[in-house]
């Protein structure tokens, strides 16, 4: 993780991306919910809905963008980078009461079908297209190292989706006068929105939990430095993501009886390995000597007893 990819768009470029982004998606938005009302369509409304959630996903991530890059202070001493994560949580949030009142709304339109204008419908749902796709070219590039920007992205690509389903129900109410066909579309949208946010959702919550990165065996990490000459053990290990991009550990490390000299050498042996291996560049090392180690230590966690035990 974090291998450096994230910094190939550069930040200001994003920026203006994102701007452009939030711009038309705002104009879509009007047109849609418009558009929707003459026609009577609620599909195309559910459609106008997820892009307005679209557009404010946007707006969201441009401001976690640049609180993100401000400097460490004595106020955020791991530096501000995690309020991107922050924004995900709220827009993938955003998205699940968005799909469910979708579900709601269609229900209703099951028990009393309305009419619906099938030409207006795949008109605007052809501009809605356009734009998802313009909005999608200039999020695609971001969204591959922001888990931030890739919520905003995410929206689009439903949206992009949810234009397809509205453009064909047009087309089969005027064809057929199919009006069911309306809150079926709806269903369908709202499914895949909810579907694709409880799937994204989970990392993020993960990293705001102080989870250790899934990309990363916790075991393995232990066991690499468990292997390394001069080290003992390792207990009350803490490992988690600081952001999506950067992992962190810290540790107890028992220096084997006899070695203690060679502590320095061998606390440099393990952050290297972590940071060349796991590629961990943050790690914290509290170290012991074999003969005043932690009692009874665990694996993991450890409410700090021992903590002034320095060998």
């Amino acid at each position: 993780m974090g291998h450096g990819h994230h910094h190939h768009v550069d930040p200001e470029a994003g920026d203006r991306r994102v701007f452009a982004a939030i711009a038309v998606n705002m104009s879509l938005t009007v047109a849609q919910v418009v558009g929707g009302i003459m026609s009577g369509s609620l599909a195309l409304i559910a459609d106008a809905l997820h892009n307005f959630s679209d557009a404010i996903s946007l707006i969201i991530a441009f401001g976690a963008r640049k609180i993100a890059r401000r400097p460490r202070d004595a106020e955020m001493t791991f530096g501000y980078g995690r309020v991107e994560v922050v924004a995900a949580l709220i827009n993938y949030t955003t998205l699940i009461v968005i799909g469910l009142y979708l579900l709601y709304e269609a229900a209703m339109r099951f028990a009393d079908p309305q009419d619906v204008e099938g030409w207006i419908i795949v008109v605007i749902a052809g501009i809605a297209l356009v734009v998802d796709v313009v909005t999608a070219m200039l999020t695609y590039a971001i969204s591959k190292s922001s888990v931030n920007i890739r919520a905003a992205f995410l929206h689009n690509v439903a949206d992009a989706l949810g234009s397809v389903a509205v453009i064909f129900a047009g087309t089969l109410i005027l064809l057929y006068d199919w009006r069911l066909i309306d809150p079926i579309v709806t269903v369908l949208i709202a499914g895949y929105i909810l579907w694709q946010s409880f799937r994204e959702i989970g990392p993020v919550i993960r990293i705001l939990m102080l989870g250790s990165p899934p990309e990363i065996a916790t075991e393995a990490v232990l066991d690499m430095v468990r292997a390394i000459d001069g080290v003992n053990g390792i207990h009350h290990a803490h490992f988690w993501q600081m952001d999506e991009h950067r992992a962190s550990l810290d540790a107890h490390i028992v220096i084997a009886e006899g070695r203690w000299s060679d502590a320095d050498a061998v606390k440099y042996q393990i952050k290297s390995a972590l940071s060349d291996q796991f590629d961990i560049e943050h790690t914290t090392l509290e170290l012991e000597c074999a003969r005043h180690a932690c009692d009874d230590p665990s694996d993991f966690g450890g409410r700090g007893h021992g903590d002034e035990q320095r060998g």
